[in-house]
Parts: structure tokens; C-alpha cells; sequence
């Protein structure tokens, strides 16, 4: 159901507060929930309109109870896969019920212009960038501004070390849609000396724990946004903030950017990828 009949309905169900005591009873218990529903479907819909492999494709979006139900065609499984991998990040959504269509013939959406879907990948490779910056351990704390035009990155801000702006610019360069990036990160004495003084600050202050789900989750999204990776090819499971990754990798180079990758993420004490293995042929 779309977002908008959502609230709607809801509204409706507030109107039924002028009836009878139980029946008002059941309307106001009922319209935080469908609230909370059409905004995470809200949300669903927004992420898909962002990204631009599932923005071409028409997807309707129900959520009941926290399963996100997903319903349209997509070209092919792996769009099928980014679909669920989108609604299950969205916070709220516990379960999701992926009824998607495979159709290689699908048709993008006729009212999408071109100069809407640059506009689309520039929104996304932004967003992307920012979060893999944020749930980097070394680039989470800088001060960093992103911003993208026809796939051209620039990043701007200060970084502690030279090591710091370097890592910043090859995740924007390892992410997928990027033609290009303008590290523009300075680094000075002074810029050293404050991130110090935040790092020390945040140091003192109580340490934030991160949940097994959080950090599988955002290793699953860090990989899949790789451009040299086939991130749904990799398996992802924690337990105590050990990473666990499993699967399948082209080559030992697409391994050990695997474990990088995790190894990064906030909150990830190790990594085991003794069962993610590499093809035969590449590994003979």
C-alpha cells in the first residue's frame, strides 16, 4: 500500500474516535501503528527511488507488523537481492517478504528522464559515501563533507593524517557509480591537533556498543556498494563482534578487500574468512 492511502487510512481510523467506546478504543491503539508503517514504507520507497539500479523499476511497498512485503518485477536477481538487502536496513523492519518478478524484458518506467536518474545516482553515490564513512572506524569522527556530480566525487574536510585522507578517498573510489574523485581533505598541524582533541574527548566518554545485527548489516552494505566486489556472493554473520564471511570471491585480491572491508567496520573486534573461498579456476 502506498505510503500516502496509508496516512489516509489511518486518518480515517482516527474519525472513528467520534463512534463507539470500543470501537474508538481499537482506532487509537491502531494509529501509531500504521503510522510508524506508512512512514517505514515511506522510507522503503524513498531508498529504492535513490538507488540506481532499483530506481527504474515500479515496486510497491507494504509493511504490516514489520515485515516489508515487496511486490514488482525486477531485470534480474541480483536486483531482486538489493531490493531485500535495502528494506531490511530500514529501521523498523524485522522481516521481508521479497514477492518480486524476475523478467529480463522488464521496462524502465517511461516517465523517468535521464537528467532524474543522474540526479538519482548523484543522491545516491552522496549517501553511500557518507555512510561508508561513517561506519569506517578511522573516518567515522572527521569532519568530512561529500558531494557528487555526474559521478564525479569530491570530498572536502579535514583528516588527522595523511593515512586518514587517503582511506577516505579509496572508499569513494571503491564504491560503485564513481568515475572519478577530487580528495580535497586537507591535513595540517592544527586540523591534527582538534581531531586529537575529539578523539580524546570522545575517548573519555562512555563507549558505544554495537549490536551483532548492526555490524552484519553494515558489512553486507559495505560490500555490496564495492565496484569490485560482488558483494551478494558473500555471506555475512557476527557473534560477539567477530565477522564471519562466507562464499564465494573471484580472486585472493577480492578476499583480502573482503576482510578489509569488515575489518574497518565500526564495532568489529575480527574476522574469520577461512569459508570464503576463491573460484577454482582463479585459484589454480
Amino acid at each position: 500500500m502506498p505510503p500516502l492511502k496509508k496516512i489516509a487510512l489511518a486518518m480515517t481510523t482516527a474519525s472513528l474516535l467520534g463512534l463507539t467506546p470500543v470501537i474508538a478504543q481499537a482506532a487509537a491503539a491502531d494509529l501509531p501503528t500504521q503510522l510508524a508503517e506508512a512512514r517505514q514504507e515511506g522510507s522503503i520507497w524513498t531508498a529504492f527511488a535513490l538507488n540506481r539500479h532499483l530506481s527504474p523499476f515500479k515496486i510497491s511497498v507494504d509493511v504490516e507488523q514489520g515485515t516489508a512485503i515487496l511486490k514488482g518485477k525486477v531485470e534480474n536477481q541480483v536486483d531482486k537481492d538489493l531490493a531485500s538487502q535495502i528494506a531490511g536496513d530500514i529501521q523498523g523492519i524485522n522481516k521481508v517478504d521479497n514477492r518480486l518478478e524476475i523478467d529480463p524484458q522488464v521496462a524502465a518506467d517511461p516517465g523517468t528522464k535521464a537528467t532524474m536518474a543522474q540526479r538519482f545516482d548523484d543522491a545516491t553515490l552522496t549517501a553511500t559515501i557518507k555512510s561508508k564513512l561513517l561506519w569506517n572506524s578511522v573516518t567515522e569522527a572527521l569532519n568530512i563533507d561529500v558531494s557528487a556530480a555526474q559521478g564525479v566525487v569530491t570530498l572536502k574536510g579535514q583528516a588527522k593524517d595523511a593515512d586518514a585522507k587517503q582511506l577516505a578517498g579509496s572508499l569513494a573510489t571503491n564504491t560503485d557509480g564513481v568515475t572519478e574523485v577530487n580528495n580535497l581533505i586537507s591535513v595540517s598541524a592544527r586540523d591534527t591537533q582538534a581531531i586529537k582533541e575529539q578523539s580524546e574527548l570522545q575517548a573519555n566518554a562512555v563507549r558505544e556498543e554495537f549490536s551483532d545485527a548492526w555490524i552484519t548489516s553494515k558489512v553486507k552494505s559495505s560490500l555490496i556498494y564495492s565496484r569490485t566486489l560482488d558483494g551478494l556472493n558473500i555471506k555475512v554473520d557476527t557473534k560477539n563482534g567477530v565477522v564471519t564471511l562466507d562464499g564465494v570471491v573471484a580472486n585472493y585480491a577480492e578476499k583480502e578487500l573482503a576482510v578489509e572491508i569488515a575489518r574497518n567496520i565500526r564495532g568489529v573486534k575480527g574476522v574469520d574468512a577461512d569459508t570464503l573461498r576463491v573460484t577454482a579456476r582463479s585459484a589454480g
